[in-house]
Protein backbone atom coordinates (compact mmCIF):
# COMPACT_ATOMS: atom_id res chain seq x y z
CA UNK A 1 0.00 0.00 0.00
CA UNK A 2 1.57 3.52 -1.33
CA UNK A 3 2.81 5.31 2.32
CA UNK A 4 2.70 2.46 4.54
CA UNK A 5 6.35 0.97 3.09
CA UNK A 6 9.09 -0.11 5.54
CA UNK A 7 11.89 2.50 3.81
CA UNK A 8 14.63 3.72 6.04
CA UNK A 9 14.82 7.18 5.37
CA UNK A 10 17.02 8.69 7.79
CA UNK A 11 19.81 9.21 5.57
CA UNK A 12 18.71 9.37 2.22
CA UNK A 13 21.49 9.78 -0.86
CA UNK A 14 21.14 12.22 -3.68
CA UNK A 15 23.92 11.54 -5.91
CA UNK A 16 26.00 14.42 -7.97
CA UNK A 17 28.22 12.92 -10.76
CA UNK A 18 29.83 16.37 -10.88
CA UNK A 19 30.58 16.09 -7.27
CA UNK A 20 31.36 12.16 -6.87
CA UNK A 21 33.59 12.69 -10.28
CA UNK A 22 31.41 10.65 -12.53
CA UNK A 23 30.09 7.24 -12.35
CA UNK A 24 32.76 5.79 -10.86
CA UNK A 25 33.19 8.45 -8.42
CA UNK A 26 29.15 7.65 -7.93
CA UNK A 27 29.78 4.65 -7.23
CA UNK A 28 32.77 4.16 -5.15
CA UNK A 29 30.65 7.26 -2.67
CA UNK A 30 27.67 4.80 -3.04
CA UNK A 31 29.05 1.85 -1.80
CA UNK A 32 31.16 4.05 1.31
CA UNK A 33 27.61 5.41 1.96
CA UNK A 34 25.62 1.99 2.29
CA UNK A 35 28.31 1.29 4.60
CA UNK A 36 27.61 4.06 6.74
CA UNK A 37 24.09 3.24 6.92
CA UNK A 38 22.34 5.16 3.99
CA UNK A 39 18.64 4.52 3.78
CA UNK A 40 18.15 5.31 0.39
CA UNK A 41 19.63 6.22 -2.77
CA UNK A 42 18.89 8.60 -5.28
CA UNK A 43 20.09 8.88 -9.13
CA UNK A 44 19.99 12.93 -10.05
CA UNK A 45 21.46 13.85 -13.16
CA UNK A 46 20.22 16.61 -14.82
CA UNK A 47 22.74 17.13 -17.30
CA UNK A 48 22.85 13.95 -18.52
CA UNK A 49 21.61 12.14 -21.42
CA UNK A 50 19.22 9.19 -21.38
CA UNK A 51 21.45 6.60 -22.16
CA UNK A 52 24.27 7.91 -18.98
CA UNK A 53 20.98 7.56 -16.93
CA UNK A 54 20.20 4.33 -17.68
CA UNK A 55 24.12 2.68 -17.82
CA UNK A 56 24.35 4.28 -13.95
CA UNK A 57 21.32 2.90 -12.85
CA UNK A 58 22.31 -0.32 -14.02
CA UNK A 59 25.50 0.15 -12.10
CA UNK A 60 24.18 0.98 -9.30
CA UNK A 61 20.95 -1.39 -8.76
CA UNK A 62 23.32 -4.04 -7.62
CA UNK A 63 24.63 -2.35 -4.71
CA UNK A 64 21.62 -1.04 -3.77
CA UNK A 65 19.74 -4.79 -3.83
CA UNK A 66 22.84 -5.96 -1.92
CA UNK A 67 22.03 -3.54 0.84
CA UNK A 68 18.06 -4.34 0.66
CA UNK A 69 18.11 -0.23 -0.08
CA UNK A 70 15.54 0.82 -2.94
CA UNK A 71 17.32 2.62 -5.36
CA UNK A 72 14.95 5.97 -6.45
CA UNK A 73 15.63 7.58 -10.33
CA UNK A 74 14.96 11.35 -9.78
CA UNK A 75 12.40 12.39 -12.96
CA UNK A 76 12.16 9.81 -15.31
CA UNK A 77 10.08 6.78 -15.59
CA UNK A 78 11.58 5.49 -18.60
CA UNK A 79 14.60 5.50 -16.93
CA UNK A 80 13.49 3.46 -13.74
CA UNK A 81 11.43 0.97 -15.34
CA UNK A 82 14.43 0.55 -18.02
CA UNK A 83 16.71 -0.53 -15.21
CA UNK A 84 14.40 -1.69 -12.70
CA UNK A 85 14.42 0.95 -10.47
CA UNK A 86 12.43 0.35 -7.12
CA UNK A 87 10.70 4.27 -7.25
CA UNK A 88 10.46 7.50 -8.78
CA UNK A 89 10.69 11.01 -7.28
CA UNK A 90 9.39 14.47 -9.10
CA UNK A 91 8.53 17.40 -8.80
CA UNK A 92 5.85 20.03 -8.85
CA UNK A 93 6.23 20.46 -12.59
CA UNK A 94 6.67 16.37 -13.58
CA UNK A 95 4.30 14.24 -14.40
CA UNK A 96 1.65 14.09 -11.84
CA UNK A 97 2.20 11.24 -9.06
CA UNK A 98 -0.97 9.74 -9.89
CA UNK A 99 0.26 8.85 -13.66
CA UNK A 100 3.83 7.83 -11.75
CA UNK A 101 1.91 5.40 -9.73
CA UNK A 102 0.24 4.31 -12.68
CA UNK A 103 3.02 4.00 -14.71
CA UNK A 104 5.04 2.38 -11.83
CA UNK A 105 2.78 0.07 -10.27
CA UNK A 106 1.34 -0.22 -7.08
CA UNK A 107 4.76 -1.65 -5.38
CA UNK A 108 7.41 1.29 -6.76
CA UNK A 109 8.33 3.74 -4.04
CA UNK A 110 7.13 7.51 -5.01
CA UNK A 111 8.22 10.49 -3.79
CA UNK A 112 6.94 14.37 -4.39
CA UNK A 113 9.04 17.29 -3.61
CA UNK A 114 6.75 19.86 -2.03
CA UNK A 115 7.79 23.38 -0.53
CA UNK A 116 4.68 24.60 1.12
CA UNK A 117 1.27 23.46 3.03
CA UNK A 118 -0.54 24.13 -0.21
CA UNK A 119 1.58 21.59 -1.85
CA UNK A 120 1.18 19.45 1.01
CA UNK A 121 -2.16 19.18 0.93
CA UNK A 122 -3.02 18.71 -2.69
CA UNK A 123 -1.67 15.43 -2.32
CA UNK A 124 -3.40 12.73 -4.93
CA UNK A 125 -4.47 10.26 -2.06
CA UNK A 126 -2.52 7.13 -1.91
CA UNK A 127 -0.38 8.08 -4.45
CA UNK A 128 2.86 9.35 -2.42
CA UNK A 129 4.84 7.05 -0.34
CA UNK A 130 7.27 10.30 1.03
CA UNK A 131 7.36 14.10 0.34
CA UNK A 132 10.70 15.76 0.12
CA UNK A 133 10.26 19.12 1.75
CA UNK A 134 12.61 21.86 0.63
CA UNK A 135 14.84 23.54 -0.07
CA UNK A 136 15.31 24.06 3.56
CA UNK A 137 18.47 25.86 3.55
CA UNK A 138 20.17 28.24 0.38
CA UNK A 139 21.42 25.41 -1.91
CA UNK A 140 23.43 25.49 -5.09
CA UNK A 141 22.65 21.92 -6.48
CA UNK A 142 20.12 23.11 -8.12
CA UNK A 143 19.83 26.41 -9.17
CA UNK A 144 16.09 26.84 -10.64
CA UNK A 145 14.87 25.68 -6.20
CA UNK A 146 12.48 27.20 -4.58
CA UNK A 147 13.32 30.07 -1.96
CA UNK A 148 14.68 28.53 1.32
CA UNK A 149 12.10 27.61 3.85
CA UNK A 150 13.85 28.36 7.07
CA UNK A 151 13.16 26.52 10.11
CA UNK A 152 10.39 28.16 11.75
CA UNK A 153 8.75 27.40 8.02
CA UNK A 154 9.67 23.80 8.32
CA UNK A 155 8.68 23.62 11.69
CA UNK A 156 5.26 24.90 10.45
CA UNK A 157 4.54 22.14 8.05
CA UNK A 158 5.31 19.22 10.76
CA UNK A 159 3.98 16.83 10.81
CA UNK A 160 2.85 16.33 7.40
CA UNK A 161 -0.04 14.57 6.06
CA UNK A 162 0.84 11.36 7.01
CA UNK A 163 3.81 9.71 5.21
CA UNK A 164 7.38 10.47 5.97
CA UNK A 165 9.02 13.62 5.35
CA UNK A 166 12.48 13.88 4.12
CA UNK A 167 14.38 17.89 4.49
CA UNK A 168 16.42 18.50 1.32
CA UNK A 169 18.73 21.70 0.60
CA UNK A 170 21.85 23.14 2.38
CA UNK A 171 21.81 19.69 4.62
CA UNK A 172 24.80 19.41 6.39
CA UNK A 173 26.50 17.91 9.69
CA UNK A 174 26.11 21.15 11.12
CA UNK A 175 22.74 21.41 10.36
CA UNK A 176 21.29 18.46 10.20
CA UNK A 177 20.14 18.25 14.44
CA UNK A 178 17.95 20.94 13.91
CA UNK A 179 15.87 19.55 10.85
CA UNK A 180 15.47 16.08 13.30
CA UNK A 181 14.59 18.48 15.95
CA UNK A 182 11.69 19.39 14.00
CA UNK A 183 10.53 16.49 13.92
CA UNK A 184 11.43 15.08 10.16
CA UNK A 185 11.64 11.81 9.27
CA UNK A 186 14.85 11.84 6.85
CA UNK A 187 17.78 14.12 5.59
CA UNK A 188 18.06 14.06 1.62
CA UNK A 189 21.87 14.67 1.14
CA UNK A 190 23.97 15.86 -1.75
CA UNK A 191 27.27 17.15 -0.94
CA UNK A 192 27.22 16.36 2.92
CA UNK A 193 28.04 12.51 1.47
CA UNK A 194 29.04 13.29 -2.17
CA UNK A 195 31.89 15.91 -1.51
CA UNK A 196 32.80 14.12 1.99
CA UNK A 197 36.24 13.08 2.35
CA UNK A 198 35.62 10.11 4.39
CA UNK A 199 31.64 9.47 2.87
CA UNK A 200 31.30 6.11 5.20
CA UNK A 201 32.29 8.37 8.11
CA UNK A 202 30.18 11.26 6.68
CA UNK A 203 26.80 9.14 6.71
CA UNK A 204 27.57 6.93 9.76
CA UNK A 205 27.94 11.05 11.70
CA UNK A 206 24.46 11.57 10.10
CA UNK A 207 22.78 8.55 10.62
CA UNK A 208 24.15 8.85 14.56
CA UNK A 209 21.95 12.60 15.18
CA UNK A 210 18.63 10.30 14.75
CA UNK A 211 19.99 8.13 17.89
CA UNK A 212 20.61 5.21 16.20
CA UNK A 213 24.05 3.76 15.40
CA UNK A 214 24.78 2.48 11.88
Amino acid sequence: MAGMKLVDYRVYLVLDPDLCGGLAGMLRVTQAALAGGAGVVQLRAPQWKKRQWVEAGLALLPLCRAADVPLIINDHVDVALAVGADGVHVGQQDLPVALVRQLMGPDALVGLSVSDAAEMTALEGGAVDYLGVGPVFATTSKPDAAPALGLPALKHLMPGPGVPLVAIGGIAQHNAADLIACGIDGLAVISAICAAANPEAATRELVSLFGVNA
